[in-house]
């Protein structure tokens, strides 16, 4: 069956996806405005102390110029367009070094937006439920936040469209590490030789008759037709006729079919390894399998540097997160050094109260540490933003002051994004800047960059900060 199924997918046009937003509708009845001032303390990461693990493997990385150092940003739709995550990776691989774009998951082929750094093909249909819906039977979403199955026969095809994410190892996450897919890296073409009956075109000329045309080649006039489907002995001028030969002539048939490569395997993953740098890389179906589920792939350098993995999910909150346990048990597979959090502004727009998101935000915390205990954590407050492009949102403001407050009792750092982008009154001014997108919710990708930069230059503050009070 993949026989025919490469010349299935190299037919196959793909178009590409408009990028989703997401759409909660908000009835707001009265804004109380929140008097509580948050005091600015300038571009900078509050209670940094608890990433000193984290910076010093950071300080090894970067005079030693060895290791790799992974960096997991999870959140919503801001972070599943790796707008701002793509921004703050850029910055980072620059001055650590580049050791991949780490996870990656076929958006477009489950029909919504994603990351542009890696381009999916496929020729099937797949499936696909976002983790924000209720938990339904059979539905496995994992690591990607977002479930992608199908029962068809496939081919994937992962091509680097960014030529410095080039890779070595790919790694493929599924539920349970169930053995799914196989890898190729290439196809080979198969020439089949045969022999068939020769045939000869003759171009009819005026005055000609069916007898004299067989007389010519040797043959019979009932062959003549039977060849050419003829009804009647009527031809005219000017027409074709194929002539029937006893000769046999050989024939080349061309096929292409793909090469499985062998595969690792450890406790999280499935795995290929390759000396040669990689561009492009096609996935499979095991024939063991009958129905495949693909949670996402992992993409590595064989370079030092920092690996940058962005997870996101359209209007998701963290109770979406918690309700999938496969979430956190397949987060290992990308050793997190620090994990960075960026959620709260859906559940503002659900009018979550502050008590119910703080409970859900630190049970989110738990789980990542219980299965990720050496990894630090960052949360970033959610950014500004309008009800109805026109009423400060309140529920954000709440929401940053108190992950503010309970910092060190939980044992993470912030960053105030909240703050540095003006609070709860300076979403015009950001839009005027070009930052925010109409909905004054979202933001432009010049916004989303401009929080990539701010937060790199707060992350390179405190790392320099930690290397000086080490001295």
């Amino acid at each position: 069956m993949l026989n025919k199924l490469l010349s299935i997918f190299f037919s196959i046009v793909c178009a590409s996806t408009c990028a989703q937003v997401d759409t909660t509708e908000v009835v707001i009845d009265s804004i109380v405005i929140d008097t509580v001032a948050i005091a600015p303390v300038g571009n900078s990461i509050t209670n940094d102390t608890v990433m000193k693990a984290f910076f010093e493997k950071l300080k090894v990385l970067e005079e030693q110029k060895s290791g790799k150092i992974n960096i997991v940003h999870i959140g919503d739709s801001h972070i599943q367009a790796d707008i701002i995550s793509g921004r703050i990776r850029k910055n980072l691989q620059e001055r650590f070094g580049n050791a991949g774009v780490g996870f990656s998951f076929p958006h477009r082929l489950a029909r919504t937006n994603g990351s542009s750094y890696i381009k999916y093909n496929s020729n099937a249909t797949w499936a696909n439920r976002r983790n924000i819906y209720p938990v339904e039977e059979g539905i496995v979403v994992g690591l990607s936040g977002i479930a992608f199955t199908t029962t068809d026969d496939f081919v994937i095809e992962a091509q680097v469209r960014d030529t410095g994410y080039t890779f070595n190892t790919i790694k493929i996450i599924t539920p349970y590490n169930a053995p799914l897919f196989d890898i190729a890296t290439s196809s080979k073409t198969i020439v089949l030789e045969s022999s068939v009956p020769k045939k000869i075109t003759h171009k009819i000329k005026s005055g000609e008759a069916l007898s004299i045309i067989a007389q010519k080649y040797g043959t019979t006039v009932s062959a003549i037709k039977k060849l050419n489907g003829l009804r009647s002995n009527n031809i005219r001028a000017g027409k074709t006729l194929q002539i029937p030969t006893g000769e046999m002539e050989k024939q080349e048939i061309k096929r292409s079919e793909f090469i499985p490569l062998p595969i690792a395997t450890d406790s999280l993953s499935h795995y290929y390894h390759s000396e040669e740098v990689l561009s492009k890389i096609y996935l499979l179906p095991n024939k063991e399998a009958k129905a495949y589920n693909l949670n996402g792939l992992i993409l590595e350098k064989d370079t030092p540097g920092i690996i940058y993995h962005s997870i996101g999910v359209n209007g998701a909150k963290t109770v979406d997160y918690n309700k999938y346990p496969l979430f956190f048990e397949q987060l290992q597979a990308l050793s997190p050094d620090l994990v960075i959090v960026s959620l709260g502004t859906n559940e503002s727009f659900d009018k979550m109260e502050v008590a119910e998101y703080i409970a859900q935000l630190n049970i989110f915390i738990e789980n990542i540490r219980a299965k990720n205990p050496k990894a630090c954590i960052l949360i970033m407050t959610p950014p500004p933003s309008l009800f109805k492009r026109k009423y400060p949102n309140t529920f954000v403001a709440a929401y940053a002051e108190n992950i503010l407050m309970q910092e060190i009792d939980k044992n993470y750092a912030t960053w105030d994004m909240f703050s540095e982008l003006g609070g709860l009154y300076d979403v015009n001014k950001n839009a005027a800047k070009g930052w925010m997108s109409s909905d004054r919710v979202h933001y432009s990708v010049q916004g989303y960059e401009k929080q990539g930069v701010l937060f790199t230059e707060a992350l390179i503050n405190a790392y320099n900060n930690f290397k000086n009070n080490r001295e």
